[in-house]
């Protein structure tokens, strides 16, 4: 084994004072293949060897016997190790260090290790015990050390100034003698506990210390102190002041609150309201949020900042007291604030500020509005910040936070703050208050192209409800509608357009009266969805958004005479039939497609109906409204329906009481009707021969049918109709030929036949003898028309009926 030998350079000169001896360390590089790199000053005068005697050698001819295996295992667990290591000194002697190592990487981006030893150690001197007590009281970390009865024995420079007591008059005392505050007993408890597990106790306080302006945070940890046998003879007390951390920490959570509380809704009032409520009490203990009028009337505010005197509309204040009585500005009201008021300033200057209120400046705001002057004096305001509110830049109002009870004045860092959320909020009230402008739109269009009241008609009787999406949803593009038929018959329709604004409004309007349109030609349920669905492929085509168009309806035709229905659906929820027998189901119309899908046929469901049976449409929004499962809402729609009373305003009332929540996420549009039917005193029917002489006989059957109804003043107009359509199907039609008379709000004339051609209407010329018909019975009715039938068609005139 290598003698060891005393370690060269102690007692050697120290270098002069305020310079760095940097030769008191060996340093070495020892490369990735250990090959040695690197050799300073230190290491020759540690070892002796100069640097072209090492440089370029491995590094193992410095070790004495080389590396110990557990010395090779430690060094696979970079990037550092420490230890003993026995080096060659140049003359022979063999030498034993503390040896400290690096892992680094070198210039090319590989590994190399840096090997340090301190040539010199510091022995140890009588000033050793000044020297620790010095710097015990010298220290920044503000400390005391306390005996096993938690008595002070002494505590440091940075202790007293805390404090603001000598040590001389601590010493002695608890810590909860010295402090008079709960926090001190809850750190004697600490202390206790320190004492009597031997291990070390941490927390935090949160005071206000004597002589300190404002209540201060600090981390506490109290060590147990030992004595060389171990025995705890004290306990060492260390804190540090975290108030400007703890400052910055409750800001950055007020932040992450307003991101999360602000804006929950697209409603401009709670949005304001939610500033406030955020800002209170940790940023001021009253707050008041005012825009600019023209927001809320829906327009754009004028460009640029407002200078001078500048009304605003008061939205929203709260106070840490109760019933906000600091306000003399009530909710919804406009007020003008004078050129020097804080809300004026900052708004005329785009920035916000701070105005401390001082002497001079309370009298101003008394001379200028005494009732606010008055309040702020009673309360003791003292400082204000006031901020602008903006977004996309456009001035909306201003933000004005005040401080009465907190005693601090606001700071930049708080200026800050208050600018953060204000923005956050002007983002939000902004949004709301263009989402607002387009509802109200959107709202104003759908109102127009609704049925502003239901039609005439003997058919049915029909209630409907129309439920508009809450604000934060938007207007969607559900419809509904009655439409009267030739023959007394009546189309019931409900729909609802993919998406909500003013788009799926437009787009509902489109839909809505193409089925109008359609339904004027007569087309059965099915065909007429199938047109419909035509024509939302071509409007998805042509659209210029990239979101799709598409939509679901559910189209019903009730046929009072032989109370018939038919019903088709595109996608749409399947109608709830209640009978007169108290029975209540769900129709099973056989399920198309949404609208705009296209490729499959729509099929008709063909159903018989009782007198006073009712049909319910309505859309999906009635179903699904909240967490609801659809089967349940399904199931409370029928209950509704067999125990709702037997006036239809009422049941709408009963279903939408049952099943909608306060605020509905989305439109709902609901149409109830009860069936009647025309009973053989209100119609009348012959069949006709396919001989011309049967015309006669068709306009006697007429004539005496209207002397029956007490008609007779529609006898002329009858026999002209009766004589050109009966002709007609004589002439160009096929059998069966049937004349059928209908007595309802006008009177009917429908001449069915077995063709499936329809007659058209055409301009006679001067000599022709031919062509008039059509235009007579145009001219002497007030609408004509045909429509298929599955045997044929049927031509149909209809006339007004004279005033009783």
């Amino acid at each position: 084994m290598a003698r060891s030998a005393s370690v060269p350079g102690e007692g050697s000169e120290a270098p002069p004072e305020g310079l760095v001896d940097e030769a008191a360390t060996a340093t070495a590089v020892v490369d990735g293949d250990g090959i040695v790199t690197g050799w300073s000053e230190g290491a020759r005068r540690l070892l002796g060897y100069r640097a072209s005697e090492v440089i370029g050698r491995p590094g193992s001819a410095l070790l004495v016997g080389g590396p110990p295996p557990e010395t090779l295992r430690s060094l696979l667990t970079p990037p550092r190790w420490s230890g003993r290591a026995t080096l060659l000194h140049r003359e022979g002697q063999a030498l034993t260090v503390n040896l400290l190592a690096h892992l680094r990487q070198d210039g090319e981006g590989h590994g190399e290790w840096l090997l340090l030893t301190a040539v010199s150690r510091p022995g140890v001197s009588p000033e050793d015990d000044a020297f620790l007590r010095r710097s015990f009281t010298q220290s920044t970390c503000t400390t005391a050390l306390y005996d096993t009865g938690l008595r002070l024995v002494r505590a440091n420079a940075d202790m007293e100034r805390v404090i603001g007591l000598a040590e001389e008059a601590m010493r002695g005392l608890r810590v909860s003698e010295i402090v008079h505050h709960p926090q001190a007993d809850r750190t004697e408890e600490a202390m206790r506990r320190a004492l009597d597990t031997g291990e070390r106790q941490d927390l935090q306080v949160s005071l206000q210390l004597a002589g300190h302006e404002r209540p201060s945070v600090w981390t506490v940890s109290l060590a147990p102190v030992r004595d060389g046998d171990g025995r705890i003879e004290g306990v060492l007390l260390a804190a540090h002041d975290m108030t400007e951390q703890h400052v910055a920490r409750q800001r950055l959570v007020l932040l992450n609150e307003a991101s999360l509380r602000i804006g929950s809704t697209l409603d401009l009032v709670r949005t304001a309201q939610e500033l406030a409520d955020v800002a209170v009490p940790r940023l001021a203990d009253f707050v008041t949020v005012d825009l600019l009028p023209s927001i809320d009337d829906g327009d754009d505010p004028p460009a640029g900042s407002p200078h001078g005197p500048v009304r605003l509309r008061r939205v929203a204040h709260q106070s840490v007291l109760e019933g906000c009585p600091e306000a003399v500005v009530p909710n919804g009201t406009v007020a003008v604030y004078p050129d020097k008021s804080a809300a004026a300033e900052c708004l005329a200057a785009g920035r916000p500020l701070i105005q401390q209120i001082t002497g001079e400046a309370m009298a101003d705001v008394l001379r200028q509005t005494p009732e606010r002057g008055e309040r702020m004096r009673r309360f003791g305001f003292h400082s204000v910040l006031a901020v602008p509110m903006r977004a996309r830049g456009l001035t909306l109002g201003v933000a004005t936070f005040s401080r009465h009870r907190n005693p601090e004045p606001f700071e930049q860092d708080d200026l800050l703050l208050g600018q953060e959320i204000t923005d956050r909020a002007g983002l939000c009230i902004d949004n709301a208050r263009r989402f607002t402008r387009e509802r109200a739109t959107s709202l104003t269009l759908q109102s127009s192209l609704l049925p502003q009241r239901l039609p005439d008609q003997s058919a049915l009787d029909v209630a409907s409800r129309y439920l508009p999406a809450t604000a934060q949803a938007g207007v969607g593009g559900d419809w509904f509608d009655v439409i009267p038929l030739s023959g007394a018959r009546v189309a019931l329709v409900v729909g609802d357009v993919v998406g909500h604004g003013i788009q799926a409004s437009a787009t509902m309007g489109r839909l809505r009266t193409a089925v109008r349109t359609l339904a004027d030609v007569d087309l059965p349920p099915d065909e007429l969805l199938t047109h419909l669905d035509d024509l939302v492929s071509h409007l998805a085509a042509g659209a210029d958004s990239t979101g799709d168009i598409g939509a679901t309806c559910l189209y019903a035709v009730y046929d009072p005479v032989s109370r018939h229905c038919s019903l088709a659906r595109a996608g749409h929820p399947v109608p709830a039939l209640l009978t007169p027998d108290g029975q209540a189901e769900f129709l099973d119309v056989p399920s198309g497609l949404p609208l705009g899908l296209g490729g499959l046929p729509f099929e008709a469901l063909e159903r018989e109906l009782p007198v006073g049976s009712v049909l319910a449409l309505y859309t999906d929004g009635l179903l699904e409204a909240g967490s609801r499962d659809i089967d349940d809402g399904m199931d409370t729609l029928l209950r509704i329906l067999r125990t709702s009373e037997p006036a239809l305003e009422g049941t709408c009332d009963a279903v939408l009481r049952a099943m909608l929540p306060e605020r509905p996420a989305d439109d709902v549009a609901l149409l109830v009707a009860r069936t009647r039917a025309l009973d053989t005193s209100h119609v009348a029917s012959w069949d006709v021969p396919a001989d011309t002489a049967g015309v006669a006989v068709a306009r006697k059957n007429a004539c005496r049918q209207l002397a029956e109804w007490g008609l007779d003043a529609c006898v002329f107009v009858t026999e002209l109709v009766v004589s050109e359509l009966v002709t007609n199907a004589i002439r160009h039609a096929e059998l069966p030929i049937q004349l059928r008379l209908i007595y309802d709000r006008t009177l009917i004339c429908e001449v069915s036949d077995g063709s499936t051609t329809a007659p058209h209407m055409r301009r006679a010329r001067t000599y022709d003898e031919g062509g008039r018909g059509l235009l007579l019975v145009a001219q002497t009715c007030q609408g004509w028309g045909a429509r298929q039938t599955t045997n044929g068609k049927v031509i149909w005139a209809e006339q007004t009926l004279p005033d009783v």
